[in-house]
């Protein structure tokens, strides 16, 4: 049997001589590819595309909570400069996420009729990993907790998790103390706020990650907007598939803001 000969220093983990590992089962693609199971038969067309935008949320939804929950963590440890990095990137994959809605609106409403009926009573409201975000953000309610009922153990441990855990708003408010400020009431807050953008010279680390803060914020504010747009011309006013009242439920959501301190400041300035 003929070795391959390799040079001093070369990994034979590299390349076909390798044989270790492939694109196909690093990624787990047979799993993945395989989980694109239509409930329509006949099959209807548009199904396809309906699953695998949903499961693609799902997947930067992941990833979006390793991202925020690092910054998080590392405001919380005192890193100025990590957490910045950790937020751009999660603004640049919100807004794929937005933009992710002009496929899903290439389904005509006629279309996602079709196969509608049996999607009841699957809905987007039970994603679990969504109101793991909204925590994380700040945004806790824990009667969230209750009304997923159809969570499992794991997942209702993990929101749980969340709302007991430090939001990205804890993390920031962290580094304004570390910084000399006041941060007990939100009057000190306020003044703290006002203080650092006044004087970017000395505190521009912290004006920035509060701009970025307001970033992920309004993002997330345009995707719950571009949502219930993209419901209201799929099916109207018709009632969500999981029980809600659909568009106007969603409707009820557009005002809320993870850090109003931080949007309240244009006020003051």
């Amino acid at each position: 049997m003929t070795e391959v000969s390799t040079k001093p220093g070369e990994d034979r983990s590299f390349g076909e001589s390798g044989a270790r590992l492939s694109y196909g089962s690093y990624l787990h693609l047979p799993d993945l590819l395989s989980a694109q199971v239509l409930k329509s038969d006949p099959p209807a067309h548009d199904e396809l595309l309906f699953i695998t935008i949903h499961q693609v949320y799902e997947l930067w939804f992941g990833l979006l909570l390793h991202e925020l929950g690092d910054a998080r963590d590392r405001m919380l440890a005192g890193d100025v400069y990590n957490p910045r990095q950790r937020l751009h990137r999660s603004h640049v994959i919100t807004r794929l996420l937005i933009e992710q809605i002009d496929v899903l609106e290439t389904m005509t409403p006629q279309d996602f009729l079709i196969f509608r009926n049996l999607l009841a009573p699957a809905s987007g409201f039970q994603s679990v990993q969504f109101r793991e975000l909204e925590f994380l953000s700040g945004a806790k309610e824990p009667a969230y907790v209750d009304r997923l009922s159809h969570a499992t153990g794991a997942e209702r441990a993990r929101l749980l998790a969340r709302l007991d855990e430090p939001t990205l708003w804890d993390g920031f408010v962290r580094l304004l103390a570390e910084a000399g400020f006041g941060v007990s009431t939100v009057e000190e807050r306020r003044a703290a706020l006002t203080a650092v953008s006044r004087d970017r010279r000395s505190f521009g680390y912290l004006w920035d990650l509060a701009e970025a803060l307001v970033e992920h914020d309004e993002l997330w504010a345009r995707w719950r907007m571009r949502h219930v747009l993209m419901v209201e011309r799929q099916i109207g006013i018709k009632s969500g598939t999981g029980g809600s009242s659909g568009a106007p439920y969603l409707r009820t959501r557009l005002d809320m803001r993870f850090y109003p301190e931080l949007w309240e400041l244009r006020s003051h300035l």
